[in-house]
């Protein structure tokens, strides 16, 4: 790719480097870490010039300098030899892009970093299914493509709403075995009693209400993919069970006397921190082991804050057409509101964000205003009401004719989140802002009921 660039200067020593770039406004500059990397230097320039791309390249490969330059305000850090094909990728992708990362954690002010974090290209970057190029998504992108033709456990960590299952069906989705099923299911949302039923099935008669033979996710997942979301939640005695799954490769049926071969690759995740979990007797230290060969760490949004925008303008697109809305871009006071927040709930509080917005209001322009009121700083991003200031005035429906019992209601809520997630009990969770235990809890309630809700406690994709 060809840039309207002008011929690359070469400095050795650092203070003639700086000087020449305060009077320039450069599209990237390459440091090199043992003549002019110290962190204060790298600090200085990323201040100096926010708009360029700041490359970092290493003889020693160290990780621990390489994290302290990209703490220092480095987009990235290349150990040398470099493949020259490989730099010009990343200089070509950053120069397409034209975005900029608030560099550190905390040390620039929110406005300066959200100004710096504004996309110029219209079109996000995507990975499958991942929305966002920035340079830590782009290095999972890296991992993902990597460990995808193994057939080694791969385990994911990350905050809540980071898309940690999205990560594992993108694993998948490049592995040899995208063509057999990839199958989730949240440890989180099944009571601790039913949870070996639902991995390894169980036989008619095991127990009240197995009224027939049922495969579990391990063996609809065979030749395929099992995930197990949120491996922390799992009952310490079931977690015996599944190291015994993993080191044998055999199941046994909830009251089956005989074992059962099945090939699966095991992909899991959690957003707790592992090693607590062991220290405190909650996760078998031998199965983290056995499952923690292939690990990913998924970053929190605010950590990436170069992809809010693509996100948000994703999630607007999306749900407008969803929603027949005319909404097609945010205006400039909503994407600073958007910048400047810190995310706790990741992607998914932003998804749920934008869907809210657009369902509640209209226009082909989405304001600041429309944004849910915690991002206008009223109350807390967490169980906040909706309030009448959230609604988009409606015409008038008619008097009501009929008012539904309080269960029937929820009962078709949360039926319609799971058809909207094709039976995905903890996307359906999170689009509510409910546990998914709470899914699982009404369910069994309306077990008496007429109507019984439907869904499935796993999702099963094949391709």
């Amino acid at each position: 790719m060809d840039h309207p660039c002008a011929a690359p200067v070469a400095f050795h020593s650092f203070e003639p480097f700086y000087a020449a770039n305060t009077q320039t406004r450069p599209d990237v500059m390459i440091v090199d870490l043992e003549t002019l990397g110290q962190d204060g230097h790298l600090s200085r320039l990323a201040a100096a010039q926010p708009q360029a791309l700041l490359m970092a390249v290493s003889a020693k490969g160290s990780l621990s300098r390489s994290l302290s330059a990209m703490e220092a305000g480095a987009h990235d850090v290349i150990s040398i030899p470099a493949d020259p094909v490989v730099v010009a990728e990343k200089i070509d992708r950053f120069l397409l892009q034209n975005s900029r990362a608030p560099r550190g954690q905390g040390g620039a002010a929110r406005a300066g970093a959200a100004e710096r974090a504004k996309p110029e290209s219209a079109t996000p970057y995507t990975f499958e299914g991942f929305v966002g190029g920035s340079a830590r998504m782009r290095d999972i992108y890296d991992q993902i493509r990597r460990i995808a033709p193994s057939t080694a456990p791969v385990f994911v960590t990350g905050e809540s709403g980071s898309g940690k299952e999205l990560c594992a069906a993108a694993i998948h989705a490049r592995s040899p075995r995208k063509d057999s099923a990839f199958v989730a299911i949240n440890c989180a949302a099944i009571p601790a009693e039913l949870m070996e039923s639902e991995i390894f099935g169980h036989v008619r008669g095991a127990f009240t209400g197995a009224g027939e033979d049922r495969p579990g996710a391990a063996e609809l997942a065979d030749k395929g993919t099992l995930f197990l979301d949120e491996i922390g939640e799992m009952d310490i005695a079931l977690q015996s069970k599944l190291l015994r799954f993993v080191q044998t490769g055999m199941i046994q049926r909830v009251g089956d006397t005989r074992q059962r071969p099945v090939d699966v690759r095991i992909l899991c995740a959690t957003n707790r921190d592992p090693h607590e979990e062991i220290a405190r007797g909650r996760f078998r230290e031998d199965l983290y082991y056995r499952l923690h060969v292939l690990p990913i760490r998924l970053p929190a949004l605010r950590d990436r804050r170069e992809d809010i925008l693509p996100l948000a303008q994703t999630f607007l697109t999306r749900y407008a057409e969803q929603e027949g809305r005319k909404f097609t871009r945010l205006d400039p006071a909503a994407e600073e509101s958007l910048l400047t927040y810190d995310w706790p709930g990741n992607v998914r509080q932003l998804e749920n964000a934008m869907r809210q917005a657009v369902v509640l209001h209209d226009g082909e322009l989405l304001r600041a205003q429309m944004l849910p009121g915690f991002l206008r700083g009223e109350g807390s991003a967490i169980g906040s009401p909706i309030t009448s200031r959230d609604l988009a005035p409606v015409p008038a429906r008619g008097r009501v004719r009929e008012i539904e019992p309080l269960w029937a209601q929820e009962k078709r809520i949360i039926e319609q989140a799971l058809a909207a997630f094709d039976g995905n009990i903890a996307k359906a969770a999170a689009a509510l802002e409910i546990s998914p235990s709470t899914i699982y809890r009404k369910r069994q309630s309306w077990s008496g009921r007429p109507e019984e809700v439907s869904g499935a406690t796993f999702t099963s994709f094949a391709g």
